[in-house]
Formats: structure tokens, C-alpha cells, sequence
């Protein structure tokens, strides 16, 4: 394994208390995951305004008009032409990501104003007195327009939305007592049968629409708290994914419980071990800069063959490399696997070593062991310091039999009880293997039967 894993640290990032950009202290990375989902709100509140408008419009020329053809006012219509305009422009501006905030500031505001402003239209359109407004159903379009608000995760724009809104309405009931045309009245049933106002059911609606917008600002801000808390444990899974194996990682960030060390499981796996011979001399031969090149290159390589048949990259042991089959995820095939990732291993070092060649730089000889065995599979260190790895005979064996290969004059050694698991497994040499019988490998106590897998 890479690197070894830390104690999660308890400091999460501050939050503004109602949004703005919402953090104080989060990462780069973080802002701008948060930053582009708002935008991609803003695109989608957008298009729901633009349904709105159009279902409102519709639903507008599908009514009968009750006024008379002598009065020629109609103001709805040009309400609704305005709005649509202005939803259009603002929906092309989320297109283009460019809403600021001072402009979405103003469609909020602009947004409620023309819908006061078309309920206030009502009374004109069919020449009722003022309190007929009052009795519209269209108020109900304001709780769609701060609901919307929601889908930024900013409670900021929920709050106004909900201010605008209770300011407006409070607005339209004082025109409408300003007016004089109806008188205001502490009767229900007249109030529900007729055109007088009853001043505490406009206070209801008012205080229905704040509390309304408060539960929504309350949510939002605890909402916004899970999202950034996602976001960033989002981004450390990332990050996590580039010091460990995909699967460690996974592991790590999926655990329902903390994960501490002293636990592991017993697996049978399949352990590589890749090694660069005569790396001491080429180190002293390199510039710090070149060396560092040549390994990464080498370690990029190496390790993106062993994910493609299912390993996980245990370490990095600066020319060494350490791999496992069938440990950190689970496989059927895990023997095979392994003698299959060698195979590819063996042909991509030798076209690696051919481009080196070529291009006039010294060729590299990379030597591959494979032991199979059960092996512990678990986190050891500390409690503030943890590391996943493999703890078993498969892993020394696999070590020394890398070691062995210079010995025996080889590329690739496996034992045979290796070999004929991962035949068993569906492997499928691709060449007649040698067979070295009884090899002394250095300290292993008894003699071994080796299998070459490559000469």
C-alpha cells in the first residue's frame, strides 16, 4: 500500500449561517462541486418557471372571460408576456452561467412582484371591486416559487422568496383596504360569500406563508450541512482512491464502523511481487528528477496491468511492488487472475524494454513471483495510524521466490501447487511451462517444485 491511513480529523468546514457561498474553510474542490450543482439548480428552476408561466398561460385562455368587450383591459395577458420574458432571459443566463447573485437576488423579487401584480390584475380584468383578489387561488402559485428556492440549497433565496412574497400579499390587502370599495368585516360566512375583507384571514395566509418559508430555511440549512459534509467526504474518497487500491478505498469509505487495527479475515489469495533488478546501480546513474520519472512510468504501467485482472496494489516498495488476488475483493478466479496478470506483465515489460532500446536508453529487467495460499487480510498500526495489508506464508514465499528468480536465471517463477490452482481455476498457459524440481529457495526451510512462468 502507498501510504498509510489517518485518523479521520472531527474539524469539519464552516457554514455561513444562510448560504452565500455557503463555506468558510472547505477545500477548492468542495466550493466548486457545491458551485456547480447550484448552477445546475438554477438551469432546472428555470425550466419549472417556464412550465409554470406556460401552464398558467394556458390555463388563462381556457377560462371564459367574464368582462365586457367595451372595457378592452387586459392586463393579464401582458403580466404574463413580461414574466415569460424575463424567465426566458433568465434561463439563458443559467445556460451560460452567468447569474450572479445580485441578479438572483432580483429575480426573486421580481418573480413575486409580478405575481402579486397579475392577482391585482384580476379585479381590473373583470371590473370587480379590489377585495376580489383576495379570493383568488393563484396566491397558491407563491408557495411553488419559494419551493423552488429550495433546489439551490441556499436558504438565503428561500427567506426572500418568503419575505417578498408576505410583503407583496400584505401589499395587495392594503390596496385593497386603501381602495374603499368593499368594507372590512369580522364575519367568516360574509366574508367567504361576499366581496368584504376579513383582515385576520389575510394575516393566516401571511403567517402561513412564513412559517412555510421558515421550515423550508431550516431544512435547507441543515441539508446544506449534509451536502457539504458529502462533498467533502466525496472528495476524500477521491483522494483516498489515488493512495490506495480502488477496493481499500471502497473498504474505507464504506465500513459502518470505525475501523480500527487488530481486525482481519482469513482469505485465500494470490500475492505478486514485481522487482527491477539492479536498481541500487541505475539510481546512482540517474538524476533524482529522471529516476523519479522512470518509476513512476514503470509503477503506472505495472500497476494499471494488475487492476485489469482484478489485483490490488498492496505497496509500493520504491522498485518493488506488492499485489494481491482474491484478498482485498473477493474472486473465484483469484489464481488464475494472478498467472494471467504475469503473462501480460511479461509481454509488457519486454515492449517496454524494446521502446528503451530504441530510443537509446538502458533496458530494464523486471522480475515476477506468484504465491497462492490463505492469507490474513486486515488493517494493523495504531489507532491514529492504520494500514491495510496481507499477513501470511503466501506473502514471504512470494517475496523469496522474487529474490529466487536471479538464482534460477528466470523472469517469472510460481510454485506448482500454484500453477495447477490456477489451471484449476480455468487458466490457460499460453506456453509449455519448465518445471524446476525440488529448488532450494533461500530461506525457505524444505525444498519447493517451481514452475517458470517466463524464461
Amino acid at each position: 500500500m502507498s501510504a498509510p491511513l489517518k485518523g479521520r480529523s472531527s474539524r469539519m468546514p464552516k457554514l455561513l449561517p444562510f448560504g452565500g457561498a455557503g463555506l468558510l474553510e472547505a477545500p477548492e474542490r468542495v466550493r466548486a462541486a457545491i458551485e456547480q450543482q447550484q448552477a445546475q439548480s438554477e438551469i432546472l428552476i428555470g425550466w419549472v418557471q417556464l412550465g409554470v408561466v406556460c401552464v398558467f398561460g394556458t390555463l388563462y385562455a381556457s377560462s371564459p372571460k367574464t368582462f365586457h368587450t367595451e372595457a378592452m383591459i387586459t392586463p393579464v395577458p401582458w403580466a404574463l408576456t413580461a414574466y415569460l420574458a424575463f424567465t426566458v432571459i433568465r434561463l439563458l443566463l443559467a445556460y451560460r452561467n452567468a447569474l450572479t447573485r445580485w441578479f438572483l437576488t432580483l429575480s426573486v423579487i421580481v418573480d413575486m412582484a409580478l405575481l402579486m401584480g397579475l392577482i391585482w390584475s384580476f379585479h381590473v380584468q373583470y371590473e370587480q371591486p379590489a377585495a376580489f383578489v383576495l379570493k383568488i387561488p393563484t396566491l397558491l402559485y407563491v408557495f411553488i416559487f419559494i419551493a423552488l428556492r429550495a433546489l439551490r440549497f441556499d436558504a438565503f433565496f428561500v427567506l426572500l422568496a418568503g419575505a417578498t412574497a408576505s410583503v407583496g400579499w400584505l401589499f395587495v390587502v392594503g390596496l385593497s383596504v386603501v381602495e374603499g370599495t368593499s368594507e372590512i368585516t369580522r364575519d367568516f360566512v360574509l366574508y367567504m360569500t361576499s366581496t368584504r375583507i376579513l383582515l385576520g384571514a389575510e394575516f393566516d395566509k401571511i403567517a402561513s406563508i412564513l412559517v412555510v418559508t421558515a421550515i423550508l430555511a431550516l431544512a435547507i440549512v441543515r441539508a446544506r450541512r449534509l451536502l457539504i459534509r458529502s462533498a467533502t467526504e466525496s472528495a476524500a474518497a477521491e483522494d483516498l482512491s489515488r493512495f490506495f487500491s480502488p477496493e481499500i478505498a471502497d473498504q474505507i469509505t464504506k465500513s459502518e464502523h470505525r475501523i480500527e487495527p487488530g481486525q482481519g479475515e482469513l482469505v485465500d489469495a494470490a500475492v505478486l511481487f514485481c522487482d527491477i533488478r539492479g536498481f541500487t546501480r541505475l539510481s546512482l546513474e540517474l538524476t533524482p528528477d529522471a529516476l523519479m520519472t522512470l518509476l513512476a512510468e514503470y509503477e503506472t504501467r505495472v500497476g494499471n496491468t494488475i487492476q485489469s485482472h482484478g489485483g490490488s496494489i498492496d505497496k509500493y516498495l520504491g522498485d518493488g511492488i506488492m499485489a494481491t488476488f482474491g484478498a482485498a475483493s473477493r474472486s473465484e478466479t483469484w489464481a488464475a487472475d494472478a498467472l494471467n496478470a504475469v503473462d501480460e506483465l511479461v509481454a509488457m515489460t519486454e515492449a517496454w524494454r524494446e521502446e528503451r532500446r530504441a530510443s537509446g536508453e538502458r533496458p530494464l529487467e523486471i522480475g515476477f513471483a506468484v504465491a497462492t495460499g490463505p492469507v490474513i487480510f486486515g488493517a494493523v498500526g495504531d489507532p491514529e495510524r492504520l494500514e491495510y495489508t496481507v499477513i501470511g506464508n503466501a506473502v514471504n514465499l512470494a517475496a523469496k521466490l522474487e529474490k529466487h528468480n536471479k538464482a534460477a536465471g528466470v523472469v517469472a517463477l510460481t510454485t506448482e501447487w500454484a500453477y495447477e490452482e490456477a489451471r484449476a481455476q480455468g487458466y490457460e498457459s499460453p506456453r509449455r511451462r519448465r518445471v524446476l524440481k525440488k529448488a532450494e529457495v533461500v530461506g525457505v526451510e524444505r525444498p519447493v517444485n517451481l514452475m517458470v512462468l517466463a524464461p
